[in-house]
């Protein structure tokens, strides 16, 4: 079938895009339909298709310290992704760290080695450690560059140095911009159970077992029923896949979800949970009405409308994705004004200094809560009842790694693998901050922070 031909050229032309010249050869043939499809592709890739070679992804072992132990494929979602596209195939980078052990990926007949030069494609989850990058190779991770994060620097200018493209998960969207593949919802329901952790620590009331301690989810979500809450109000920012995630976690305990006017104003004598969305916390700074999509384009127009929550609620826990142009939501004087009541902030979000000061830096699974002193403005103990406590781990899901792996593996299969094969939607293009070692037109405005001028 002339579609199956259209998907092997795209295939081969994605396989080779950084090594050959492009020019080579245009093929012309008719669908059934009648209808041409006119592709054109380097001379390398016409010898692909020919010699039948397949695309080589190779599973990169995580190198991030702290370690990560999540996987982008499980050993099912690879033996799958082969059974769904014989185009592909896999090469596993033997690791002692991952939640699934190289026998399991062995068990399933797939190659482990050490060596990961010969693949095209290299795919992991967090940040690649810079000694390890290999160059003129494809990269497919989670860089943390694309808000121009200081930490990550020195990452995105090893990557244009060593000739190296990028494709960054976080910007692998639709074209209504809907991200295709995150962790966001085990970021969510681990996020929501260490701040429970926290005010459980905090208080005396209750002490849980830590979810990477648990084998799986359901046995985390059991240790739920040990909770015992007072009358107290927990805020959440956002409505994705973080949110969502947060709420399951907190649908355990039964709380009552009531409406933000009523958290504002009203007391209980139960514990209660709100969630609110960008109307509920900006407004237009020239006094017309809210327009979802204005904001997400033009959020510098907008101001905060955030502080009247901070009088009224105790434990909050922000899950919203956040714009550095955007305002934001808890500056450092905010703390220390009066009636000012948050004890516990689960920042699952993450962003560190803005949109919420407290954020000092990230904290780790293995140490994921610490104090946020408002007198000083700085680190504190976590438990000082003059202090914030403030949890702040920024790779949540990887307490769950198993659990969080499969979800993640089942998304790259469904939308992302076609597209390596024909990125005929620009799902791949649009993820591509850096390719053969150049910033790609969408990600220009990187240019000043990759050269160290910003």
């Amino acid at each position: 079938m002339a579609e199956n031909f259209t998907q092997k050229l795209y295939f081969c032309k994605q396989a080779n895009d950084q090594a050959i010249k492009k020019s080579a050869i245009t093929a012309k043939y008719t669908t059934r339909r009648q209808a041409y499809v006119m592709l054109t592709f380097s001379a390398y890739s016409l010898n692909c298709y020919f010699m039948n070679k397949k695309f080589l992804a190779g599973i990169l072992k995580e190198t991030k310290v702290p370690i990560d132990r999540r996987v982008p494929l499980t050993p099912k979602h690879s033996v799958e992704l082969l059974d769904k596209f014989p185009e592909f195939d896999i090469v596993v980078q033997s690791s002692d760290i991952r939640c699934y052990k190289d026998e399991e990926y062995e068990d399933k007949g797939l190659r482990v080695a050490n060596d990961l030069s010969d693949c095209d494609l290299l795919i992991g989850v967090k940040e690649v450690a810079v000694e390890t990058l290999i160059s003129g190779k494809s990269y497919m991770f989670f860089s943390h560059t694309g808000k121009k994060q200081p930490h990550n620097r020195k990452l995105l200018q090893e990557i244009a140095r060593k000739n190296i493209t990028l494709i960054d998960y976080e910007y692998l969207t639709d074209r209504d911009n809907i991200r295709l593949v995150a962790f966001g919802r085990f970021a969510g329901i681990v996020g929501a159970y260490n701040g429970l952790i926290a005010y459980g620590l905090r208080t005396g009331e209750y002490n849980l077992k830590r979810a990477y301690e648990c084998f799986d989810m359901r046995e985390m979500m059991g240790e739920l029923s040990k909770v015992s809450l007072p009358p107290v109000k927990i805020l959440i920012t956002g409505g994705g896949r973080v949110a969502k995630g947060a709420l399951e976690t907190l649908e355990i305990l039964n709380l009552r979800k009531v409406k933000p006017e009523e958290f504002l104003n009203e007391t209980f004598d139960e514990p209660v949970l709100c969630q609110i969305e960008p109307w509920h916390y900006v407004k237009r700074k020239d006094g017309s009405e809210f327009d979802l999509q204005h904001f997400f384009y033009y959020p510098e127009e907008y101001e905060s409308t955030f502080n009247p929550y901070t009088k009224v609620t105790d434990i909050f826990m922000p899950c919203h994705y956040w714009d550095p142009r955007s305002p934001v939501f808890l500056e450092k004087e905010d703390y220390m004004e009066p009636g000012f009541k948050i004890s516990v902030i689960a920042d699952i979000s993450c962003d560190i200094g803005k949109p919420i000061a407290s954020t000092l830096r990230a904290s780790t699974i293995g140490e994921p809560f610490y104090g946020y002193n408002p007198e000083t403005g700085k680190e504190g103990e976590p438990f000082d009842q003059k202090n914030i406590t403030v949890m702040a781990v920024d790779n949540l899901p990887g307490e769950l790694p198993r659990d969080a792996s499969v979800d993640f593996s089942q998304k790259l299969i469904e939308h992302i693998f076609p597209s390596i094969l024909n990125d005929s939607e620009g799902i791949i293009e649009r993820a591509t901050i850096v390719k053969n070692g150049r910033l790609t037109p969408h990600f220009s405005y990187l240019q000043d922070y990759l050269e160290g001028k910003e």
